[in-house]
């Protein structure tokens, strides 16, 4: 991606902590906490599926280039899972045609993920678009912007075409946009630790967090993988105990406080132990859960570098 679509300065906001009142920090943060549980509790069997390593990166570009908030790049993630689980439900469910593949098992499937594959870039930037104008500090994506990126990595589409995407996804989605945000998480979390805790230096921490989520979010996977080792204490946990662990990925919470805590480990080490215990008071999360996710955290930030190195 040679050129930039906007000669404006990159918009990511600056975010300014420490004004918001004491009963609106109360009314944000059990406002969070409910979205979490719903989440949680309406899991389907398919959730994580298309939080995929290359394809978050993707999306983590796009908004890169586009000069987008990063807020866009995790909004974006999460409407494309909803969307594509219920769009892939609804389509399999539909009856195989009169007569379509009697003689062969699975083609009728194969048909539709095919299909599929061919408009699934377009949803993926379908979701961004969405995504920039749900953004009060990002740039909205426009049509003609829009049309000029996808031409410029290889995508031929119209205007049309874009608009057409636009209504399949948000019909998809019920018109229900305001999905759960990880780093809505973090940054509302280190707004209610500086204000309990105003001695804590959450401006630095907050450039910090957003490199700690998007290599969370990247490790997404080998992360969770391991802190399902570290938490069952068994180096091959059973199926059983898998398909319970995939609240724990979900789990926005608790991914919020783990990358504070690894952002704090890093910036600002004599104050770990103080902080661990805040964000435990005020999540209800236990300490020793937040501690693990952040030794486990580490461990692949430190292999990561290793790697890099060799």
């Amino acid at each position: 991606m040679a050129k930039h679509f906007f000669c404006s300065p990159s918009q990511s906001k600056n975010v300014k902590f420490r004004e918001a009142s004491f009963d609106l920090l109360t009314d944000f943060l059990v406002n969070l906490n409910k979205k979490n549980k719903d989440n949680i509790n309406s899991l389907s069997k398919c959730s994580g599926n298309f939080k995929d390593k290359r394809l978050m990166e993707y999306i983590f570009l796009i908004t890169k280039e586009l000069r987008l908030d990063p807020l866009a790049g995790y909004h974006a993630i999460e409407l494309l899972q909803r969307f594509m689980v219920k769009h892939l439900t609804d389509l399999l469910a539909t009856p195989t045609p009169q007569g379509a593949a009697a003689d062969q098992p699975g083609s009728y499937e194969d048909a539709v993920f095919e299909k599929l594959k061919e408009k699934f870039p377009f949803i993926v930037f379908t979701c961004v678009q969405i995504a920039s104008k749900l953004s009060l500090h990002s740039h909205i994506i426009d049509n003609n912007t829009a049309v000029r990126f996808l031409h410029s990595v290889g995508h031929d589409v119209s205007k049309q075409a874009l608009l057409e995407s636009e209504l399949v996804v948000l019909k998809g989605l019920e018109y229900k946009l305001n999905a759960t945000n990880p780093l809505s998480f973090v940054e509302i979390l280190l707004e209610v630790l500086g204000h309990n805790e105003p001695s804590i230096p959450v401006e630095r921490l907050h450039l910090l967090c957003q490199h700690v989520l998007q290599f969370v979010s990247l490790q997404r996977t080998a992360i969770f993988d391991s802190l399902l080792v570290t938490t069952t204490q068994c180096v091959s946990p059973p199926r059983e105990q898998r398909e319970k662990f995939v609240t724990v990925t979900e789990d926005c919470m608790l991914l919020g406080v783990g990358v504070i805590a690894v952002a704090t480990f890093v910036l600002h080490n004599r104050t770990w132990e103080q902080i661990v215990g805040e964000l435990s008071h005020i999540t209800g999360i236990s300490e020793r859960s937040i501690r693990d996710f952040a030794h486990v955290t580490l461990m692949h930030i430190i292999s990561n570098n290793s790697s890099l190195k060799s």
